[in-house]
């Protein structure tokens, strides 16, 4: 299909928003825009676990939180392969390249339907002993089991839909990638009580409410990158041509957002020794984290079109000062959030029915969350600069040290001598090191970049040259 010859006049501009202006401003509107759109894909499993513990059986909840470990995993490689194609879409952009960005999301998004596909067809016949190690019992895994029998199949629509927001961010919509998911939420909060109790659907309605939400997601993405003259009909060869550049960002990004995954599935097994009751606590945390902190999950995806954006035009003044607006809009952020659990905390439990176990464990994680997560916001930003940056796999190592080495060894003494409270206490301390890190390391990247003199005008391979953060990534991956 030939490519138009002229840009619509909703188009972004063809150097970027983000080479000029305040980059404060930028990631706090991009960020503030990012969180609440990326915020609504967590919202809706909240909201549908908070329907299904209204059913009075922690059993059941237990059972949604189960199955919603797994799709996690189907989220984070649609969120890695978002990344990726944000990241080559606003690189183009940056460096004037409008028909290459319109090339590059029409071939994305095909990856992103072929990935999501491979992933439905591994887990469906895998659910079942992943469920059982994670920690389901006779009650509660036929239950995950339909629910996820249910709601796999629509990772299929989530992939474009999560695409289509990352694409409106490359190009500085912000707003219209926020409605993206935005409109998903909305479509649960109605859809979800009707199925649930109206119709008397209990657990199966919540896993339909979620399936209708994401092609929400999809329809309302299409309709504004179509707006924004994004993607046309993809071509097989561009798709095949395309697949190099999208792999060496996408596979290490898909990587690092499957370590929180991971970790979050060790945790679930350290805690099922515990019981249903203690399990019903922690899935309840495990939901609420990301609603509560999705601020910090939008950094990484947000503050990536800003770097690229200036790779792409060679301003590494501004790409510095990306990092450190970052690092002050998570502290602030930070801040707020922990506030608020502190406060609302025995009315989000009563909200949630915990009970015993469960809400002492509930109450503790509000009590010392926050003070973790800014050095998690300090790696999540770290991860947005190596993305963008061509050094893909240093992100990679960082998020599996942590979800590894800060998580699982941590988990387990915490267990053994303080219960549940001590898995939740000891998977936090690895995260200090680790954001520390990984901030440090990002700003490096910028004074090597720099001292090389190039930019990203061309999506590039990974560099290779000796002693660079590339390098030592290599060496401990």
């Amino acid at each position: 299909m030939p490519e138009p010859a002229a840009i619509p006049p909703v188009a972004a501009p063809d150097r970027g928003r983000f080479l000029t202006g305040s980059i404060l401003g930028h990631v706090v509107v991009m960020s503030a825009t990012g969180s609440v759109g990326l915020m609504a894909i967590f919202f809706v499993d909240l909201l549908s676990l908070l329907y299904v513990s209204k059913l009075g059986d922690p059993t059941l909840t237990a059972a949604v939180g189960f199955a919603t470990i797994l799709q996690f995993f189907g989220i984070a490689i649609n969120i890695g392969l978002m990344i990726a194609a944000g990241a080559l879409v606003s690189r183009a952009i940056g460096s004037g390249d409008r028909l290459g960005a319109r090339r590059l999301a029409s071939s994305a998004t095909v990856h992103g339907l072929a990935a999501a596909a491979v992933f439905v067809v591994v887990m469906l016949p895998l659910m079942r002993p992943a469920l059982i190690w994670i920690g389901a019992d006779a009650q509660t895994l036929p239950v995950a089991e339909r629910f996820l029998w249910i709601v796999l199949p629509s990772t299929l629509l989530m992939a474009p839909g999560m695409m289509f927001s990352g694409l409106l961010r490359a190009v500085g919509a912000a707003r219209q990638a926020m409605y993206v998911t935005l409109g998903g939420a909305i479509v649960t909060a109605v859809v979800d009580p009707i199925l649930i109790f109206g119709l008397g659907l209990g657990v199966d309605g919540a896993a339909i409410a979620t399936c209708v939400a994401r092609a929400t997601f999809a329809l309302i993405g299409y309709w504004g990158v179509r707006q924004h003259d994004l993607v046309g009909r993809p071509r097989l060869a561009d798709v095949v041509a395309d697949a190099p550049a999208m792999i060496r960002i996408g596979v290490p990004a898909v990587l690092t957002n499957l370590a929180p995954s991971v970790a979050s599935a060790f945790v679930a097994h350290a805690v099922a020794q515990f019981g249903a009751v203690a399990v019903a606590g922690n899935v309840v945390i495990d939901r609420l984290t990301p609603v509560a902190f999705g601020g910090l999950f939008a950094l990484s995806g947000s503050v990536g079109p800003i770097l690229g954006q200036n790779w792409g035009a060679g301003r590494f003044d501004r790409m510095r000062e990306v990092l450190r607006s970052g690092t002050l809009v998570t502290a602030i952020y930070v801040g707020i959030v922990w506030l608020l659990l502190i406060v609302f905390r025995e009315p989000l439990r009563g909200l949630f029915g915990l009970e015993g176990v469960a809400a002492d464990l509930f109450g503790f994680f509000c009590l010392v969350s926050g003070a973790v997560w800014f050095f998690v916001g300090l790696l999540f930003l770290s991860n947005a600069a190596f993305n963008n940056l061509g050094f893909p796999f240093l992100s990679t190592a960082l998020n599996w040290g942590r979800s590894t080495l800060g998580t699982m060894p941590p988990a387990l003494i915490g267990a053994a001598f303080y219960g549940p409270r001590g898995v939740i206490a000891g998977i936090g301390i690895g995260s200090v090191a680790f954001g520390l890190a990984g901030i440090v390391l990002a700003l490096r990247t910028v004074t090597t970049l720099e001292r090389r003199g190039g930019t990203g005008r061309t999506p590039p391979a990974a560099p290779a040259v000796s002693d660079t953060p590339r390098q030592r990534s290599d060496a401990l991956v």
